[in-house]
Formats: structure tokens, C-alpha cells, sequence
């Protein structure tokens, strides 16, 4: 029998995006394993604000990278972000909102549950 991975509230992880397609294993669910060293765990919606801040911070999420199979973000867009990125943009007053729902209760190792429920969109 297979556990379905929870989501921070507990619940079943539900879908972040499928288009495009995001999360560590590219199957559109934030989910994680030991071989997902950034822990891709909170289900966010992309900003500009955020996207040109990660572009600072030397991680291009804009660019489309046809070789990683990368179609190249932008605001609006739903993504799988690194807990600890999130989390260092919510200090820089970007971060951007989350879909509670299809984050990875692995994201509570890294973001207070209350901190996250104040960008919650859903």
C-alpha cells in the first residue's frame, strides 16, 4: 500500500501545476525525496517581484532552458520553490503566494504554518 504525502495542513498534497509542468519529479506535485537536496516543497504563485529577486540571487527561472526541458517562467505561473528560497524572500518582502493545499508538509521543517497561512491564496 502506497502513503500519499500530506500537505502542510495534514491533509492529502494536492496538484501545484501542470502547466506548466512543475515539481522535483516533474509530475506537478511538490513532492520530495532524500535526492531533492532544495526541498521543491512550497507551491507558490509566481510574482515578478519574486521572479526578478531569484534572478539576483543567481537562479533564473525566467529563461526558457529547452535542454532541461525547462519552458521559462512568469508571474502568475505555479511553481514548486525551494523552502529555504521562499523563505529568504519572505524576509526580502517578496515572497510570493502559496497554494496551502499542494504544499509538502516537508515545508513546515523550514516555514512556520502560521507564516505561510498569511500568503495563502486559497
Amino acid at each position: 500500500m502506497t502513503v500519499s504525502p500530506l500537505n502542510v495542513l495534514g491533509q492529502p498534497l494536492q496538484p501545484c501545476c501542470f502547466s506548466p509542468v512543475t515539481g522535483f519529479f516533474r509530475d506537478g506535485y511538490c513532492r520530495t525525496n532524500i535526492q531533492d537536496s532544495g526541498s521543491h516543497v512550497i507551491c507558490a504563485r509566481l510574482t515578478d517581484a519574486f521572479l526578478q529577486y531569484t534572478l539576483a540571487q543567481g537562479n533564473d527561472l525566467i529563461t526558457a532552458k529547452p535542454e532541461w526541458d525547462f519552458p521559462g517562467l512568469k508571474a502568475g505561473d505555479h511553481w514548486c520553490l525551494c523552502a529555504m528560497r521562499w523563505q529568504e524572500a519572505e524576509a526580502a518582502g517578496v515572497a510570493p503566494p502559496v497554494k496551502l493545499s499542494a504544499c509538502h508538509a516537508k515545508a513546515l521543517e523550514y516555514v512556520a504554518l502560521s507564516l505561510l497561512q498569511q500568503y495563502a491564496t486559497e
